[in-house]
């Protein structure tokens, strides 16, 4: 039996969308590809942007802003010298873009400076730090994507 152009082409379309639907189902089937959400409330965070953006633009404005170190202890967060940290208020608020079971958030409590993130809270990869604090009634915002 001899296959014609019109027999070939039809062959070929059936082919290419038996590869597409394959891939499709396996990606919506499969546990591995997870399609969350950065967030739970997305909308609703959405809405707050405008409250983010204003807060990094005072964190701009500061002298000296939030720097981080990563150590064998952990993540060392350092807030700026000249303010008084125990005036310091907020959350850090870790987030494991692959895997939203490891994200974490603790609440700011200083007895210096410095704050230690252990490292038997954090697994090695990609994390999004985002620290949200004020200060004498000024509020700050601070997001760093590290590897650790």
């Amino acid at each position: 039996m001899k296959i014609n152009w019109g027999t070939g082409i039809v062959l070929a379309f059936i082919g290419f969308i038996s590869f597409i639907m394959y891939f499709i189902i396996s990606m919506n089937v499969n546990e591995k590809y997870n399609h969350d959400l950065v967030t739970e409330d997305y909308y609703k965070d959405e809405l707050a942007h405008q409250n983010n953006i204003d807060k990094l633009n005072n964190a701009k404005s500061l002298r000296e802003n939030i720097n981080y170190a990563i150590s064998k202890e952990g993540i060392l967060i350092q807030f700026p010298e000249d303010f008084d940290f125990t005036e310091i208020t907020g959350k850090v608020f870790l987030y494991r873009p692959s895997n939203k079971h490891l994200d974490f958030e603790t609440p700011l409590s200083l007895s210096n400076s410095q704050l230690l993130i252990p490292n038997n809270r954090l697994v090695g990869g990609r994390w999004n730090i985002k620290v949200d604090w004020q200060y004498n009634g000024t509020s700050y915002l601070f997001n760093e994507s590290i590897n650790y």
